[in-house]
């Protein structure tokens, strides 16, 4: 539980009807194998205990007093187990019947929700057996204790102040107003749902969404355990459909019908996640009904062991169709982000510096969609490449190449005499290549292309991409300043996917030049060549001096859209990156990151405008409100000290 991580899963039993004996040794079988797994919190289905298809047998004594002394059973059996039960049954309580929840833990009821609504349509009729859960919380003898009895219940882990979990049953998340609404308004983080829906055509599709969508706004881990086997087929099936989400992204599922597993299936859900989330999203209410009542509990504390996949690109998606439905979509973003500009601005020409790499390439195929969108020729597009002490004849040819497939007007101005010129005005050794000699050469190919712009009525296109700006690995004053920035929202990591994109659509319409181009545009190494050549070959690769762009990129993911500790950072890349980097590397990667993201925010403090296109950005205007002479220290010793 260490970090936020909480291990849960949802339960199938296979049962028989009105066989409370036969059912409880099921459900008590599987307790005892997710407490091996060490599960945490464990949900069972609705009616899990006498099954939801006992009809009018609801009505026997012999199933109540049956379902009563079996949920005694299972308490028992579960007392030694370090882990939140919420299993179903029908409960007689002053004259009634009512559809319940058992909330167990240590040997203890801990409470009982009772289920709100109640389906009386089509093939459910429980009005017939079962009354409302009622709106006041009660409360009922049980073993000499007084137990909660009720629906304003929230169950809260003493020593995990993260977890609180809240219950609903079934049609409860189905309606217009569904209790989890209220529960996570007074602070469920948690929410359980013990389930009876029945299997028609498609329906699983409609489930998925409805729990994925509750999960999302209520901006909590939602477990929704179905019932399955054993369950009366004499009208309807039932699947046996189960879902955890996690902030609306489902995180572990049991397909309709699918038997095969262990008849539970389990998840490593991020309370931290869902806590920052709360915490970042003001119009998340918080304010705590007066009728709730808390009943506490607690966890021994320990290091989860993770089995949730961690994805050590989270720009990138793996799913094939979603990455190029994504690489759309970032395309029209950059395209009618910069259509919108132009036309405001009143531009006719955009001037762009192009280098023969990753970025550059990018940036010119985005202009060149925007001005295919406004009906403007590729000819109004200046591409200027600017050879200096460091271009090798790769990226040089590469530039060449790639602006006239697009038929673009191409320009070469070689910069060396005025970069020299400028060194030799300064008093400053050709022969010192340090951060002046660098940096001479990226403003003087700024300068070039804003006076180009002046003179062309144009928009000097900004290159640089999220990942430069996260690590300040851009020249202030140079390729840092532009007038549109139409790559500040992508991360390195999803460039190179985008030109494969872009290569293949120009293959298939006969340009096979511009695709060879382009691929080796993404083969050759990242480099700011300002550093002179070593025999003609790159000399200044970027990722040997800061690292992988992988590495960087997941962090930049998970510390600014978690706001995640070091720590939990290092753990999180250890695991996505296992077999790959060694934890010295990680590490050490982590601590560049953090140094450079925090001493560098003041470029990111005057960053030109741009358009956002994933959840992080780093705008000053939007996104990310920091003071430029923020201290790193304390997330450091963060990281050695924890």
């Amino acid at each position: 539980m260490k970090h936020g991580f909480l291990k849960v899963a949802c339960a199938t039993p296979k049962i028989k009807v009105a066989d409370c004996t036969y059912n409880v040794n099921e459900i008590i079988d599987i307790a005892a194998r997710a407490n091996e797994k060490k599960v945490k919190v464990l949900v069972f289905p609705e009616l899990c205990i006498t099954a939801y298809t006992c009809g009018d047998l609801f009505f026997s004594n012999v199933i109540l007093d049956s379902a009563m002394k079996a949920l005694k059973k299972y308490i028992e059996a579960t007392r030694d187990y370090d882990m939140l039960s919420i299993v179903g049954l029908p409960m007689f309580y002053e004259s009634k019947i009512y559809n319940c929840a058992a909330v167990v833990k240590g040997g203890e009821l801990l409470g009982v929700v009772a289920k709100s609504n109640l389906p009386t349509y089509g093939e459910f009729y429980e009005g017939r057996y079962f009354v409302p859960c009622p709106e006041e919380n009660l409360t009922f003898n049980y073993e000499g204790k007084k137990i909660p009895f009720g629906r304003n219940i929230l169950f809260a882990c003493s020593n995990m102040p993260l977890l609180r979990v809240g219950v609903e049953i079934c049609e409860d998340i189905w309606v217009t107003t569904p209790p989890s609404n209220m529960l996570s308004n007074a602070g469920a983080t948690l929410l359980a749902n013990l389930s009876a829906s029945n299997e028609v055509v498609a329906k699983d599709e409609y489930r998925r969404i409805l729990v994925s969508s509750q999960s999302a706004k209520t901006v909590s881990a939602y477990i929704y355990a179905n019932c399955g086997e054993g369950e009366s087929t004499t009208d309807v099936v039932y699947s046996g459909h189960s879902i955890i989400a996690e902030n609306g992204t489902i995180v572990s599922e049991r397909i309709p019908f699918d038997y095969s597993n262990d008849k539970f299936i389990v998840a490593d859900v991020d309370l931290e996640k869902i806590s920052l989330e709360r915490r970042r999203r003001n119009t998340v209410t918080t304010n705590a009904d007066k009728n709730i009542v808390t009943v506490p509990f607690d966890f021994n504390i320990e290091k989860t062991d993770i089995t949730r996949k961690i994805d050590a690109h989270p720009f990138v998606s793996n799913d094939k169709k979603a990455l190029q439905k994504n690489i759309k979509s970032v395309r029209s973003i950059q395209a009618y982000g910069l259509k919108q500009r132009m036309e405001a601005s009143g531009a006719r020409k955009c001037v762009i510096g192009v280098s023969g790499g990753l970025d550059s390439a990018l940036a010119l195929l985005a202009v060149v969609d925007t001005f295919k969108i406004m009906g403007k020729s590729e000819k109004d597009i200046i591409a200027v490449t600017m050879p200096c002490f460091a271009t090798t004849n790769r990226t040089r040819n590469n530039a060449q190449a790639l602006a006239k497939a697009l038929g673009v007007d191409f320009r070469e101005i070689d910069i060396k005499d005025a970069v020299s010129a400028h060194l030799k005005s300064i008093g400053h050794d050709e022969n010192v290549h340090n951060v002046v000699y660098e940096n001479a050469q990226a403003r003087e190919r700024t300068q070039i292309l804003m006076d180009i712009a002046n003179g062309e009525n144009a928009l000097v296109i900004g290159t640089g991409d999220l990942s430069e700006l996260a690590l300040g690995f851009t020249t202030f004053n140079g390729d840092h300043i532009s007038m549109y920035a139409v790559n500040s929202g992508i991360p390195k990591t999803l460039i190179p996917h985008i030109l494969e994109q872009y290569a293949r659509e120009y293959e298939d319409c006969g340009n096979l030049e511009l695709g060879k181009t382009l691929r080796d545009i993404v083969d050759t190494p990242i480099s700011p060549e300002l550093i002179p050549a070593a025999d003609g070959k790159i000399a200044q690769i970027t990722e040997e001096i800061i690292g992988p762009y992988e590495i960087h990129d997941f962090y930049i993911f998970n510390m600014l859209s978690y706001q995640y500790s070091p720590e939990k950072l290092l753990r999180l890349a250890e695991i996505a990156f296992e077999g790959k980097y060694d934890d010295e590397m990680l590490k050490n990667c982590l601590k560049v990151f953090i140094k450079r993201f925090f001493s560098q925010q003041f470029k990111r403090s005057s960053l030109p405008d741009g358009p956002k296109v994933f959840g992080v950005g780093f705008s000053p205007r939007g996104d990310l409100k920091m003071p430029s002479d923020v201290c790193s220290d304390e997330w450091l010793r963060y990281l050695e000290n924890n």
